[in-house]
């Protein structure tokens, strides 16, 4: 079967995207509508029982979790382009885990970040966000640190799979919530923002940003999305 992206513009299933172009697969998309709360809808929830977005559907069944359909697609596509080191290689391990730790460490936090009505009495939000803001610059700065030992698994002139996670990831530090974004500033990472400006300018970024209206810069300017289809929130 064709591969299908269930998506929501601007959300995780960027991530995915990213890599899907980046491995010049064939695939079709599926809006999956958030003012709708269509990700709660008995038949998204039949893909993804957890309700949240992405869903990759694939010959072999749906897949759920950013690190898990990356992951599936570096490895049954590395004809096409390496998004992650082979299994045997020496490099395997320490990709996987800072692929792991986008997903399991900094990824929550920034959901806490953003939607911290969801984890919080409303009156503790505001020290839950600044707390969770210092948090993130802490993450980002070992992240900046660790860059270099990735080799070209982080930043390179061709994306990894950890590329594909983190870039949306920043660009949405720079843009949400709405009303406390001042903590953010990318220059603070050089090496970071270096490898963002590479990829953006890569045929992947320009094709999400056609298909979800992410501006001419997605990654190093952002600006809301203005997708033809859906809302990113």
């Amino acid at each position: 079967m064709t591969l299908r992206l269930h998506y929501a513009p601007d959300n995780a299933s960027l991530c995915v995207r990213l890599a899907l172009e980046e491995l010049r697969l064939d695939y079709d998309t599926v809006l999956v509508d958030r003012r709708a709360n269509a990700q709660r809808a008995p038949a998204y929830l039949a893909l993804n029982p957890h309700g949240m977005i992405p869903v990759l559907e694939t010959d072999e069944g749906p897949i759920f979790e950013t690190a898990a359909i990356l992951l599936w697609l570096a490895d049954r596509h590395r004809d096409r382009a390496a998004l992650m080191p082979a299994p045997d290689a020496p490099e395997r391990g320490r990709t996987l885990a800072w692929l792991f730790w986008l997903s399991n460490t900094l990824h929550p936090a920034l959901r806490m970040l953003f939607y911290g009505g969801e984890h919080i009495a409303p009156e503790m939000v505001f020290a839950l966000h600044e707390r969770t803001a210092q948090r993130t610059l802490d993450m980002l700065d070992r992240l900046e640190t660790a860059a270099p030992a990735l080799g070209g698994w982080l930043g390179a002139e061709q994306p990894s799979a950890l590329d594909c996670y983190l870039a949306p990831m920043l660009r949405w530090c720079a843009l949400y919530p709405e009303s406390g974004t001042g903590w953010f500033d990318l220059s603070r990472w050089p090496q970071l923002r270096d490898g963002l400006e590479r990829f953006e300018a890569r045929p992947s970024a320009r094709a999400a940003i056609r298909a979800e209206g992410l501006g001419a810069h997605p990654f190093t300017a952002p600006r809301p999305p203005q997708p033809p289809e859906g809302s990113a929130t």
